[in-house]
């Protein structure tokens, strides 16, 4: 340790601390602009200039190692005036328009202007003028005038998000910051540099003149967008979210938001959110009042369990609902007798249920995966289904640790890999063998070889028709190398629903043998269950289909004979388990739209109205001490299973893979119109090798007609020659929807 004195202070730091650091350590502020405790040193704002002893001239903190002994003046006269002479320096071209400024009220420049800035500026030149700049539907960098070149956007996507994307033209007073000709910003971190930019330059688009920072209220919440569960500040005016940020939590999201996670929330007021209770009556659609409403769920629920036939009633649940509101779910159904009860819904092989030994979840904490040796994950589309995750993955395998993958596909990770093995589906299980059979070198080698490794599952593989199989080899794998075998679950409260046992039946059994009362949680058939046609042609045979849903969709009013508003999680209070198992809590951050009522609430009058005992519950804090223990809940979390499984799919049938758009996860996600502006959640073409092409008899052509169970639907087509052969890369998106699951077998032919 070395021991350094700052204005008159002792502290003791690392070796390699630089100046700042050791002042946060000891609770001094120095001014920047550059730095950023997650970013690599730049030292091009001179900002945080301080006095050194002995140094003939102020040095800057960012970028000055400690050296034992050495005594630094961070508020001397020298270092003031060095300080004052930098801002005098930014000021010179800066606009003076801060009345009409986004960053208005929390603009770092205007901040240390106010403190370390003159009174006065001897300036009286013109100031120069900057273009404006297109860097897509989420970032606006309309006054790039106002730029005072830190560089913390061009270091964030190059480090941070892997790809550099914006980048710094000209030199000197000609400087500019932009995009790449032509290109708008596309990585799926990119709200980001909103956060980083200390002054108004990098806005964000949907908020942009929208309120003003002093006129938010600021609420904490947790995302439920994905399984990461990234802490948040959600800032509300008039009892509406106006914008999202992120709450720093070094061992969830760190500071960073996806921009799922950020701008999810233009969907929450789309307009197809439902107002009021409906009840189809003679084929149309009448509003009624709650009290009508759930009468009329009760006298269903009642008429199709009469005389023993509970099993004809299932109930559908996301795994994006919370632990309360899937705790009384599942209380409701054991109340009635019903075991037909999903939120696995996009799971094909149900033979793991009963191997298991507690609940799928990561394995370890997120923060370990920072320092594990080696990490080896199996079916995933990382980038979609987990961006911080990958990010942090990212930072891993740039400070050591080696990252393999295997699945279907060769995603563009922008990560240093050991390994990117590309293997059709179906030869998964067999390569995961393989892996085994050799400890000595290559993946198994590293994963052996490591003190700390991972074994991980994406959702491919958990949606894969033998995932048991799939299951059973990565389990063997991590047991062979001392690695720990972990998923990476598809939805916020995959975890909660699995600690709480809700799965009573599989999505696919209900499919395949239709009920007569469904209820739906937060479900939208078409596109949240496997095999989007298949799903509705089963709802479709049902006497009764009963929506609690946010909104409204042309399949809900089909299928549905009544809908109920329910609160989305900004409108409710709940909790949710996250990957590593750690429990959140939130509460809702505005009061709820319409008629909507959270859904908990909604299941607790209805157990009353089944006269179902135990639903007495005035607050989420009563239902979750009920729910779990939460001192036990790590004994709950357990991915060893028992038994042998067979695989059944061959590498000879054409199979579909690609996951969940990252813009298509959930019904808020899927009405936000500027993620759906972007170019991630555009419809996508099928990928397909050129000889699978040419075997089909469809090289050269530029679409097709992509066939599962029953659907059709026109498909662009695009060449890759990256794929395995027999694989159809075609990802979920609304435009396909119709067709059979994700992982299944597919028909290309020609349009």
């Amino acid at each position: 340790m070395l021991q350094i004195q700052i204005d008159g202070k002792e502290v003791s730091v690392e070796q390699g601390a630089t100046v700042i650091e050791a002042a946060q350590k000891l609770g001094t502020y120095i001014p920047h602009f550059c730095y950023h405790k997650k970013l690599s040193i730049a030292a091009n704002c001179r900002m945080c200039l301080v006095e050194v002893e002995k140094a003939p001239k102020p040095l800057p903190a960012c970028a000055t190692p400690v050296t034992d002994g050495m005594v630094v003046r961070t508020h001397s006269e020298k270092a003031r005036q060095a300080q004052e002479g930098v801002m005098e320096f930014l000021l010179i071209n800066h606009p003076l328009d801060c009345p009409v400024c986004d960053k208005g009220g929390e603009c770092q420049l205007q901040d240390l202007a106010m403190g370390y800035g003159k009174t006065t500026s001897r300036y009286t030149e013109a100031k120069r003028a900057v273009v404006g700049k297109d860097m897509g539907p989420l970032i606006s960098a309309a006054e790039m005038s106002r730029c005072i070149h830190c560089s913390r956007c061009v270091r964030f996507t190059e480090e941070i998000a892997g790809m550099q994307e914006i980048g710094i033209a000209n030199r000197g007073e000609h400087s500019e910051i932009m995009p790449f000709i032509g290109k708008a910003v596309e990585t799926e971190l990119s709200g980001n540099v909103i956060d980083l930019c200390p002054v108004g330059a990098l806005t964000s688009k949907p908020f942009r003149f929208n309120a003003r920072s002093w006129e938010l209220n600021r609420r904490k919440s947790v995302s439920a967008h994905d399984s990461l569960g990234s802490n948040l500040i959600v800032q509300t005016k008039e009892h509406t979210v106006r914008r999202v940020l992120p709450l720093d939590n070094e061992d969830i999201n760190e500071c960073w938001l996806s921009d799922r996670d950020r701008f999810a929330y233009e969907g929450l007021y789309h307009e197809s959110r439902l107002k009021n209770p409906k009840i189809k009556q003679g084929g149309e659609w009448i509003d009624v009042d709650w009290k009508t409403a759930l009468e009329y769920v009760r006298n269903g629920i009642e008429c199709i369990a009469k005389d023993g036939n509970q099993e004809q009633i299932g109930i559908w649940a996301n795994p994006m609902n919370t632990v309360e509101e899937l705790f009384l779910a599942k209380k409701l159904a054991n109340g009635l007798g019903i075991t037909h009860t999903a939120s696995r819904l996009r799971e094909q092989d149900g033979r793991l249920k009963g191997s298991l030994k507690g609940a799928q979840w990561l394995g370890g904490a997120i923060a370990d995966l920072n320092d594990a040796g080696a990490v080896l994950v199996i079916g995933a589309n990382l980038r979609k289904e987990q961006p911080l995750l990958t990010a942090r993955l990212r930072r891993a395998a740039g400070n050591g640790s080696q990252v393999s993958i295997v699945a279907a596909n060769k995603e563009q990770l922008f990560i240093p890999l050991l390994a990117q093995e590309t293997v059709h589906p179906a030869q998964w299980a067999d390569c995961l063998k393989n892996l085994a059979a050799d400890l000595e070198n290559g993946i198994a080698g590293s994963l052996k070889n490591a003190e700390k490794a991972f074994v991980l599952l994406g959702a491919d593989a958990q949606n894969h028709p033998d995932y048991a199989a799939v299951y059973a080899a990565a389990q063997e794998l991590a047991d062979a190398t001392g690695a720990s075998l972990g998923i990476l679950p598809q939805a916020a409260n995959s975890v909660g629903a699995d600690v709480l046992g809700f799965d009573g039946g599989s999505i696919t059994e209900m499919l395949a043998q239709p009920k007569q009362g469904v209820l739906l949680l937060n479900v939208e058939p078409e596109i949240d269950v496997a095999g989007g046609a298949a799903a509705v042609a089963a709802l479709k045979q049902a006497k009764s289909v009963m929506a609690f849903t946010p909104y409204e969709s042309d399949t809900l009013l089909d299928v549905c004979d009544i809908l109920l508003p329910i609160a989305p999680f900004t409108e409710t209070s709940g909790s949710l388990i996250n990957m590593e198992g750690r429990l959140q809590s939130f509460y809702g951050v505005v009061q709820g739209y319409g008629e909507s009522r959270p859904l908990w609430k909604i299941l607790r009058v209805l157990g009353n109205l089944l006269n179902i005992d135990g639903f007495d519950y005035d607050s989420t804090e009563e239902i979750l001490k009920d729910a779990l223990d939460a001192e036990r809940l790590p004994e709950k979390l357990n991915n060893r299973a028992n038994g042998s499984f067979d695989t059944i799919q061959t590498a000879s049938k054409l199979t579909r893979i690609g996951g969940v758009g990252v813009y298509h996860t959930d019904a808020i996600v899927r009405r936000s119109a500027p993620l759906q502006e972007t170019s991630h959640a555009q419809i996508p073409a099928a990928r397909v090798h050129p000889q699978t092409l040419a075997d089909l008899g469809l090289a050269g052509a530029s679409e097709a007609v992509a066939k599962q169970n029953g659907a059709a639907v026109r498909v662009p087509l695009e060449a890759d020659g990256t794929l395995p052969q027999n694989v159809v890369h075609l990802p979920l998106h609304p435009a396909n929807a119709a067709l059979g699951g994700l992982m299944n077998a597919i028909v290309l032919e020609r349009a």
